[in-house]
């Protein structure tokens, strides 16, 4: 199929650790990573066409969908290189194939420098290196302007050729790299919301492991609406060829029950073992094999290699922690690189335990005693308790959880909308609108007048329920509510 002004191709490269594996496994993984655009582009357009290949994928799309292809490929587990091209066939002479490229490729060298490289395969009457003599001669010989450089060229020219099928490549992107989500098996992360928790879980998203996420309710709405969000942009992002679950343990119960039996200082350890054991018992029901935590080592008190030691005795389960050496900078710059920073900034704090001298260097018999203490039903009962539902549900979950006042009617003028969205265009509507973005808006809008009625606006509303439940529950906002159009 040839490229029309209308369409516009992608090559996909895969992950180099993909090619080395033996025939069965590489079939399998490229059969998956196949398999995983069909659905992931499948929900853009019917349109777009895919084409599997032993050492690459193709697909090409109609324009209208280029940008939202193109972000859904680099963010696609199992991608290494992502080249845009132009494709021609019927290029079975030199002659076609250097008119054809110094058509498309004139304006992009005019007045620089540049060089033509060829990768080619199949049966041809030439070798690589005569054809991108040809093409450079023509292409100097019709552009006086511009010159060959072979060494440090101001433009590379890069051409594939297939048989007869010509691709001149129109710009590169690096992939994601990593396995093909369904290739690496399940996980099950804790999931706070905060910058560890959400980068440890896409680091395993990269990796290839489908990520189901597990959340402890210590008692604030506000914060589960928040980690619903979280996960569901990084499925949306990274993973959103699969079902992922999202699961919400009720721990309010089990925190009181450590006030009462657990000393002080080994209240957080406690809280972290729990929540593994808790965690193994939702993962053995799910047929997961592995846990996920944010951890790294050192970073607070209950993170020392002894206390990491001491939770770790709590489950039985493989337990992953890819943060375990890395530097709280690493890690804040990788959460700016995937969309999660500014929830980490923003997400509300419901610190279930603050332990008076945390212990970090914990006694295994002391721990051993302080567990016996513990009433193990009542976390029994949490687990029991425990509501999941699928990643793709979480919007309409969201609408049903909030206790914030929703309003769509404003009409009566006496609402001012604080658009809480980062970037976007403005919001079109008869009504005093305010833009202030939602990672400032805990700070900010305790300065705005607070004798008038305020609605927050978001594109889905639940970083508008976020926030607004926050701010009814941290200053008793009685002038808030939620404003989503019909």
């Amino acid at each position: 199929m040839e490229t029309n002004s209308n369409t516009q191709k992608f090559i996909l490269k895969f992950f180099p650790e993909i090619m080395i594996k033996g025939a069965s496994a590489k079939k399998k993984m490229t059969n998956q990573l196949y398999f995983n655009l069909i659905k992931i582009l499948g929900d853009i357009s019917s349109d777009i066409a895919i084409k599997k290949f032993l050492d690459k994928i193709e697909v090409v799309t109609p324009k209208q969908y280029l940008t939202e292809v193109r972000i859904k490929l680099i963010n696609t587990p199992g991608i290494e290189q992502i080249l845009e091209a132009l494709q021609f066939d019927q290029m079975d002479t030199i002659d076609k194939i250097k008119i054809q490229v110094e058509k498309i490729v004139k304006e992009q060298i005019n007045n620089k420098t540049f060089v033509v490289r060829v990768k080619r395969s199949g049966n041809h009457t030439f070798k690589s290196p005569e054809l991108e003599r040809a093409v450079g001669g023509y292409i100097l010989s019709r552009n006086p302007t511009s010159k060959v450089d072979l060494h440090n060229p101001q433009e590379k020219i890069s051409i594939e050729l297939l048989n007869n099928q010509l691709n001149i490549i129109t710009a590169r992107y690096a992939g994601l790299g990593g396995f093909p989500i369904g290739t690496q098996g399940d996980i099950l992360s804790l999931m706070s919301g905060g910058f560890d928790s959400t980068v440890a879980s896409y680091l395993t998203i990269k990796r290839g492991i489908k990520t189901h996420f597990v959340f402890f309710n210590l008692g604030g709405i506000a914060h589960e609406i928040g980690v619903k969000q979280v996960a569901l942009h990084l499925c949306n992002m990274f993973q959103s060829s699969h079902k992922i679950s999202f699961i919400s343990i009720p721990f309010d119960k089990v925190l009181e029950e450590i006030f009462n039996s657990t000393p002080a200082s080994y209240m957080g350890v406690t809280l972290k073992r729990l929540m593994l054991k808790a965690s193994s018992q939702i993962a053995k029901s799910m047929d997961i094999d592995a846990l996920l935590t944010g951890e790294s080592v050192a970073q607070v008190s209950s993170q020392t290699l002894r206390n990491l030691a001491l939770i770790d005795q709590a489950c039985d389960m493989l337990v992953l922690r890819p943060l375990s050496t890395m530097n709280k900078p690493e890690i804040i710059d990788i959460s700016a690189k995937i969309g999660t920073k500014y929830f980490a900034q923003n997400m509300p704090e419901y610190c279930g335990v603050i332990s008076q001298n945390p212990i970090t260097h914990g006694s295994y018999k002391r721990m051993e005693e302080v567990s016996k203490k513990f009433n193990y039903d009542i976390l029994d009962q949490a687990v029991k308790n425990a509501t999941i539902i699928s990643v793709d549900d979480i919007e309409d979950d969201v609408k049903n959880i909030a206790q914030v006042d929703v309003i769509s009617d404003i009409s009566s003028g006496k609402y001012t909308i604080i658009d809480i969205r980062q970037d976007a265009e403005p919001l079109q509507i008869d009504a005093t609108v305010l833009n202030i973005p939602f990672y400032k808006i805990n700070n900010e809008f305790m300065k705005l007048p607070q004798n008038k009625e305020y609605l927050f606006y978001c594109d889905k509303g639940i970083m508008s329920q976020l926030h607004a439940q926050y701010l009814i529950d941290a200053h008793n906002c009685k002038n808030l509510k939620v404003y989503r159009p019909i």
